[in-house]
């Protein structure tokens, strides 16, 4: 397969005109070539902390706090989830799975409520519809079982340690909320040892020094943390001292779209578009442990395509900044993953 236009190319998204070659799944090479196409070539989104199930739910809980909305064991989304059926989970997630894919998402870190057969109905969900989750299954340490590691709620909610073991013996990541409210369950969270935080919205100096030292990974979702009233994650400091993932957060109060996100953190932030992208790209697939992320020779060919000669995207003087601030799903013109070069 080929991919000419002008192309975002190696870790530093250098745009180069050219001819992307890919082969059995993986990048080989870029041509730099005159090209007549207009499309911008970049990596695919790995969005990084979603709650597909939510998808039953959009836009309900106006006006509740935080814990009202998502506190286990009675926060709304919860009392939601168990009133619904099976057909209705699956339906809502693989609508919002579809939409994740039409703007360019290919991977998600996901944490599944259900335990078991929760884990199962987001496999079903997915099935087709181009992106593949990496599941964090919640609940109960059976679930280890059939999900791709733990996710736990946040260490004001419980011990988690057992969980936390479980995992470790499982040889399975450990992911936990941290900082979301305030900072009380940063530390005990850190003293678990996990292998992804999720928030950190209230991380101090001490909670810093602990993750650098650590070499956490760090999920934020400042358009989450906004809805829900809580403030925005330290996002420069963090991306000082370790690994910054952006993520979606709850489809019940945001949609799964990296774009809404990127241009979010973008304006928000004191963050180059260089490495707002690279948050929404390379810094999702570090945290699994793999290599696309980046349009590379050697890596897995996870590629967005979108159209510069659409109505939004002609006349754009600096791609990398156009696709962080001002692309969108209708300037997407193509989604390739392994999976669909093989089809």
């Amino acid at each position: 397969m080929e991919l000419s236009g002008t192309v975002l190319w190696g870790e530093e998204y250098e745009p180069v005109e050219g001819t992307l070659v890919v082969e059995d799944g993986e990048v080989v090479r870029l041509d730099e070539e005159l090209t007549d196409s207009e499309d911008v070539v970049l990596p695919a989104f790995v969005n990084a902390h979603t709650h597909l199930g939510d998808s039953i739910a959009k836009e309900a809980g106006r006006g509740l706090t935080l814990e009202e909305l998502v506190a286990p064991p009675d926060g709304l989304k919860h009392r939601l989830l168990r009133e619904a059926s099976r057909e209705e989970l699956v339906e809502g997630m693989r609508r919002s799975l579809q939409f994740m894919h039409q703007t360019g998402t290919t991977r998600t870190l996901e944490f599944r409520e259900g335990g078991v057969e929760g884990v199962h109905a987001l496999r079903e969900a997915a099935e087709g519809t181009g992106v593949d989750p990496f599941i964090f299954g919640r609940e109960t340490t059976d679930v280890l079982g059939v999900a791709d590691g733990f996710g736990a709620s946040g260490a004001a909610d419980g011990e988690f340690g057992k969980e936390r073991n479980a995992a470790r013996d499982a040889g399975k990541p450990f992911a936990i909320h941290a900082g979301e409210v305030d900072s009380r369950d940063i530390n005990p969270a850190i003293d678990l040892d996990p292998d992804l935080l999720v928030h950190m919205v209230h991380a101090e100096g001490l909670h810093l020094d602990r993750v650098e030292d650590n070499g956490i990974p760090v999920a934020v979702c400042p358009r989450s943390n906004l809805v829900t009233d809580v403030g925005t994650p330290p996002v420069s400091e963090l991306l000082d001292r370790t690994t910054v993932a952006l993520g979606t957060d709850n489809v019940m109060t945001n949609s799964p779209s990296m774009f809404r996100e990127m241009a979010f953190a973008s304006k928000l932030f004191d963050v180059s578009a260089p490495e707002v992208l690279r948050m929404a790209t390379r810094a999702g697939a570090e945290i699994l442990g793999e290599d696309h992320g980046v349009l590379e020779a050697g890596r897995e060919a996870r590629v967005l395509v979108l159209d510069g000669d659409s109505d939004n995207l002609t006349g754009v003087r600096d791609p990398v900044r156009a696709v962080v601030r001002r692309a969108g799903a209708s300037d997407v013109k193509r989604v390739v993953t392994p999976e669909s070069l093989a089809e």
